[in-house]
């Protein structure tokens, strides 16, 4: 009996449509884009103003604080690590910058560099303990993010560093052709970890090692090394998403990153990204930090309470989560 609608008896162009939708399913980021889009559609639909200009700057300056410090925790995640001190660590390196730039008098444009540098230093504490000493990066990260959180209201005394000046200010608030700065430095930073992942010896190392770390070593990546720069360019990337706010907020406050944690691991997870390592993609990390976006600013517009809000999130972690175990057992 011939089987009725089977794939030999499909045109050429019905079999095109079943393999572009089939990729398009088997990508990690689907699910996340999907539930962008119709959460967006929703949104729109209820409110009157969730497509404005404005609104739309907002939730992609939104994406884009927080988008940025969990690039740098996919690259930790990918390794098959984890890094907790993010937020702290932004905090920190705020702080450290705006003392650069108000006590020291080092110039505005350098400001940004160098406490990026000083991150990929705080990133390289954590790597020394977990790469080096073959720590449990969750009991590392727990510790250094205590210690960095710490160390910053050791040095501002609970109290914010302003004002920081007009001249710093534009890397914050600027805008070229109508779109905010740390916008386009969120979509240039995860094009460059695109680029680095899928064209770079450096980039396959990261999947190999996260995939399997005694494969790994027993083909001569250096496992170690690898891990070390995973968690240095985190911290790197959370000290720019810290300076960046303290640049549009005028202001280096000690409470800056305390809630990018969640956040960041959300919106990795969300866009496919593997709690087990190896497995992940950039493009998805930035529509889930999107999505995350989108969705604290339409529960605000929806006038859901700030205590809803925070469970709605929590919800979402563990929906992520369950989605992440599912795709393993696949």
């Amino acid at each position: 009996m011939t089987a009725i609608n089977s794939t030999s008896d499909r045109s050429p162009a019905d079999r095109r449509k079943v393999s572009i939708l089939s990729r398009f399913w088997a990508w990690e980021g689907s699910g996340v884009l999907v539930a962008l889009v119709v959460l967006t559609a929703a949104l729109a639909l209820a409110t009157d103003n969730f497509l404005s200009s404005y609104n739309v700057s907002v939730v992609m300056r939104q994406a884009a604080f927080v988008g940025l410090v969990a690039l740098g925790q996919t690259l930790v995640l990918l390794v098959g690590g984890i890094d907790l001190s993010v937020g702290a660590a932004a905090g920190l390196s705020a702080t450290v910058g705006a003392i650069l730039l108000t006590q020291l008098g080092i110039h505005p444009w350098m400001i940004i560099p160098l406490t990026m540098a000083f991150g990929f230093g705080l990133g390289a504490l954590n790597g020394i303990f977990v790469a080096g000493l073959r720590l449990n990066p969750f009991i590392v990260t727990l510790a250094t993010w205590e210690i960095f959180a710490g160390l910053t209201l050791v040095i501002t005394k609970g109290y914010p560093i302003r004002p920081l000046g007009e001249q710093f200010g534009v890397f914050g608030k600027g805008e070229i052709l109508g779109i905010p700065l740390p916008v386009i430095i969120f979509l240039a930073v995860a094009a460059i970890l695109v680029w680095m992942l899928t064209q770079t010896r450096f980039g396959r190392n990261i999947f190999a090692v996260g995939g399997n770390r005694d494969a790994a070593m027993l083909a001569g990546i250096r496992v170690r090394l690898v891990e070390f720069v995973a968690f240095g360019m985190a911290g790197m990337l959370s000290a720019l998403a810290g300076i960046m706010f303290a640049s549009r907020m005028d202001a280096a406050q000690p409470s800056v990153g305390e809630g990018w944690l969640m956040g960041a691991i959300t919106a990795a997870i969300l866009g496919g990204t593997s709690l087990r390592g190896g497995q992940g993609s950039i493009v998805g990390t930035v529509l889930g930090a999107l999505l995350l976006a989108v969705l604290a600013n339409g529960t605000v517009m929806m006038n859901v309470s700030g205590f809803w809000q925070r469970v709605i999130v929590g919800a979402v972690v563990l929906v992520a989560i369950l989605v992440d175990l599912l795709r393993r057992r696949r």
